[in-house]
């Protein structure tokens, strides 16, 4: 008797995972490819622990708080690795609905991962979509990363400013300077006329040239 309800059991269980069955989903790991020389060995010990797994995550799912780890059936399992599986409601005999084994992985799909060391890459659930890692919150707050980069752009205006005031300072006052040095050049000079030098004519006080000047001005005391 008990061998006949064993055979009954099995038999409903072939019927409700098959290969693209209703509510089926096929899965596919590298484990070689993602952890190569530490990569383990795919056995029923693993494979209680993906069932495990798949009976975590539905228990999250609302109204299926319920579910057991011998409501997870896999079939078709080759050694590549590959299988299929469904979750079955043994009090309606019938496998529960895609949309809610898929919303169930979605949710623990990282915890799926990390269990058997690899990623979305090498544990593809071929039916439903990677999911999208969490974004990383920075070490730093991004409003402190905007006020070091303005307060360092004011910092670097300001130094500009105050180099181009001292620079523009410096300039004004070379410049009387360089007049005032170039006047004197010029008041010095002798000019060397017929290889005779000659003073240079004084623009600024006159000067009396002594060929031009009449004997009674010579004579005339001052």
């Amino acid at each position: 008797m008990l061998w006949l309800l064993f055979f009954l059991v099995t038999v409903i269980h072939a019927e409700l995972c098959q290969p693209d069955a209703e509510n089926a989903f096929k899965v596919r790991l590298s484990i070689r490819r993602a952890l190569g020389d530490k990569a383990y060995v795919w056995d029923t010990n693993e494979e209680y622990l993906f069932r495990a797994m798949v009976a975590f995550s539905m228990r999250k799912v609302p109204n299926r708080e319920t579910t057991e780890i011998s409501h997870v059936l896999l079939c078709n399992v080759t050694q590549r690795v590959s299988f299929w599986f469904v979750v079955t409601d043994p009090s309606k005999n019938h496998t529960l609905p895609a949309v809610e084994v898929q919303s169930a992985i979605r949710m623990n799909r990282n915890r799926i991962n990390n269990v058997f060391f690899l990623n979305d890459q090498t544990l593809e659930f071929l039916k439903i979509p990677s999911t999208i890692a969490p974004p990383m919150d920075p070490p730093v707050p991004i409003w402190i990363i905007i006020f070091g980069v303005i307060f360092c752009i004011v910092i670097v205006a300001i130094t500009l400013l105050v180099l181009s005031g001292i620079q523009q300072r410096r300039r004004k006052n070379k410049g009387p300077s360089e007049v005032d040095d170039a006047e004197e050049k010029c008041e010095n000079t002798i000019t060397i006329e017929n290889g005779i030098p000659c003073d240079p004519l004084d623009l600024k006080g006159g000067h009396i040239n002594d060929v031009f000047v009449t004997e009674d001005e010579r004579l005339t005391p001052l």
